[in-house]
């Protein structure tokens, strides 16, 4: 495929996302709805000796942005890969200048970039907001989004390679979305997880997300352990589906 090519397929893949108002208020409006909520509670500003001598709002914001990568990667990518392949939308392509290979990388495009601006949001609000300092560790904080990035979009094209339909597909992505959410400290925070949860926690896909987050946020480089969770899970979940997708 051309490089004009994959910029129109790319394009239309982002009107068509942009067209999806589930996906959109889900990924992009309601991140922000949520941290203008929890912002909003005084005793969430407040710094909190059970915290570690941390705010819950400062808490917060990391497992946001895991939020709007799992929202993507798990929920919206597999469904949407699933049904173009029900409707026999990818086999078509199979037999233009289009392949199937090009509809797949833009639709990682389009979610890199969705995430990318939602994210970008959520620190500008929580920033101008609720006085959230940005990531002291920006190198770190970039390098934990993008191994993130990785290991969930590696998930969710699993979850598309085993998914016969896209009804299936967003069950199992809702059925690993709350689990996930959980050990992220979506109800919980990590801070305040007894020290069991705590390590069960460090092994997940969105628990090691949140610490490396949270760890740049605060000025640290990422451990090394939740970083190699995150490369891990990359290179099996990203294995598995190269060796289980079909295209029809």
């Amino acid at each position: 495929m051309t490089r004009t090519a994959f910029k129109a397929l790319a394009a239309t893949e982002l009107k068509l996302f942009r067209r999806d108002p589930a996906t959109v208020f889900w990924a992009v409006v309601f991140p922000l709805v949520l941290l203008i909520v929890i912002g909003s509670i005084p005793s969430s500003r407040e710094v909190a000796a059970d915290l570690g001598d941390r705010r819950f709002i400062d808490l917060y914001v990391p497992v946001l942005v895991a939020l709007v990568l799992a929202v993507l990667a798990v929920s919206a990518l597999p469904a949407i890969l699933a049904n173009c392949r029900e409707r026999g939308v990818l086999r078509r392509l199979a037999t233009t200048p289009v392949s199937p290979a090009g509809v797949l990388a833009a639709q990682l495009v389009v979610n890199l970039a969705a995430a990318a601006t939602a994210i970008a949001l959520v620190l500008v609000v929580a920033r101008v907001a609720f006085g959230v300092a940005l990531p002291a560790q920006p190198a770190g904080f970039l390098v934990a989004f993008a191994l993130t990035a990785a290991a969930l979009l590696a998930l969710g094209l699993l979850v598309a390679a085993v998914a016969p339909t896209a009804r299936i597909a967003g069950a199992i992505g809702a059925l690993l979305f709350f689990p996930m959410m959980f050990f992220a400290g979506l109800w919980l925070p990590r801070a305040a997880m007894p020290e069991s949860l705590l390590q069960i926690s460090d092994y997940t896909p969105l628990g090691a997300a949140v610490g490396a987050l949270q760890s740049s946020a605060e000025g640290d480089w990422p451990r090394a352990l939740h970083l190699a969770v995150l490369a891990g899970y990359t290179l099996v979940f990203a294995a598995a589906a190269r060796r289980l997708f079909r295209w029809e």
